[in-house]
């Protein structure tokens, strides 16, 4: 991969096309929107790569009788993937083909191509190494949002928040992303989430490398479209993929690759907090059953359990908190 001078802004350096862009468009069911979305793609976007999710609607063969634009490429996948499965596809063919960086765009026609500029600048400018779109930077253009996605966001949110390590980012499944491709060359893409989970795996992923990553306010647009967001797949599938993350990311982070005193800090502040608990349950129980009030100095014992340890937690989520990763990895500019 070569090496680019500083562009001006993202505006010049698409104009101009010193950085390969490449658009990978995952679509499943999208016949309707999709060449609607290709049109608005600017012209310095190098390739577009739209991925045929074994669609039943044939999404890949309407684009290739309805679009003459030599930016575009049709692939389509034998069996369906999923949305992530179909995004890391046309990862790999744009990679092939030299990409610099990897945008992400639904093909709904809810991601406006006009803030590409805006997702591309932080990667640009070496200032990141993977941006996502926030739609809560601006409380008033929530209105048109569904209730359900607010709520469901908000849940995801703080979930993927302690998943992810990404402390200051906010709405996880906004799938509107730009990735530096050296970055995405160091990804396991083989063991990243190829469903609905994608986009928190892929944070934690990024989290594991200690990459960078940029919210980058903008406006979703919605149209008649039904939202896919259901409750109970955030309960029942998101909760254990999430707490299973948290486990990998903290020991791979403070117990594989680095040994620190918030290691500490966890280690002896969990053994300190379920000791207190345990102890002090087993005490209420011997004084509910026999009605001898548990001695002042058992009473004691298991607050000062219980307070170290929640201390010595505290302690450590705000290291986590105050490390979130800031210097690229992979910066364009070299």
């Amino acid at each position: 991969m070569s090496t680019f001078a500083l562009p001006v802004s993202a505006e010049s350096a698409l104009a101009s096309r010193r950085v390969h862009v490449a658009v990978v468009i995952p679509c499943f069911r999208a016949a309707r929107t999709i060449l609607a979305v290709i049109a608005g793609i600017p012209d310095g976007v190098a390739s577009i790569h739209v991925v045929d999710d074994a669609c039943p609607e044939g999404t890949g063969a309407v684009v290739s009788a309805g679009c003459r634009d030599p930016r575009v490429r049709v692939h389509t996948l034998d069996r369906n993937q999923g949305v992530g499965g179909a995004v890391m596809a046309g990862y790999a063919m744009a990679m092939a083909e030299g990409a610099d960086i990897l945008v992400k765009m639904d093909a709904d026609g809810q991601m406006d191509p006009a803030n590409l500029p805006r997702l591309l600048g932080p990667i640009l400018r070496g200032e990141a190494d993977y941006t996502k779109g926030n739609r809560f930077y601006d409380l008033r253009r929530l209105q048109p949002m569904p209730r359900i996605r607010i709520f469901g966001n908000a849940v995801l949110s703080l979930m993927t928040k302690l998943s992810s390590g990404y402390w200051d980012i906010f709405d996880p499944t906004n799938g509107y992303t730009a990735l530096h491709a050296k970055v995405a060359a160091l990804l396991p893409m083989e063991r990243i989430s190829k469903r609905y989970f994608f986009e928190s795996d892929l944070l934690f992923r990024l989290n594991t490398l200690r990459a960078v990553v940029v919210d980058v306010p903008m406006a979703a647009r919605y149209g008649d479209e039904v939202s896919g967001l259901r409750i109970p797949l955030i309960v029942h599938d998101f909760v254990g993929r999430h707490v299973r993350n948290v486990v990998k990311r903290v020991f791979y982070n403070y117990f594989l690759r680095d040994l620190s005193l918030a290691s500490f800090q966890l280690a002896i502040g969990a053994a300190f907090l379920i000791a207190g608990s345990i102890l002090g349950g087993r005490y209420w129980y011997a004084s509910a059953h026999s009605g001898v009030p548990t001695l002042a100095g058992s009473v004691t014992l298991v607050a000062l359990l219980v307070i170290v340890g929640i201390q010595l937690l505290l302690g450590f989520l705000a290291h986590d908190i105050a490390t979130v990763p800031k210097r690229p990895l992979n910066p364009l500019i070299e």
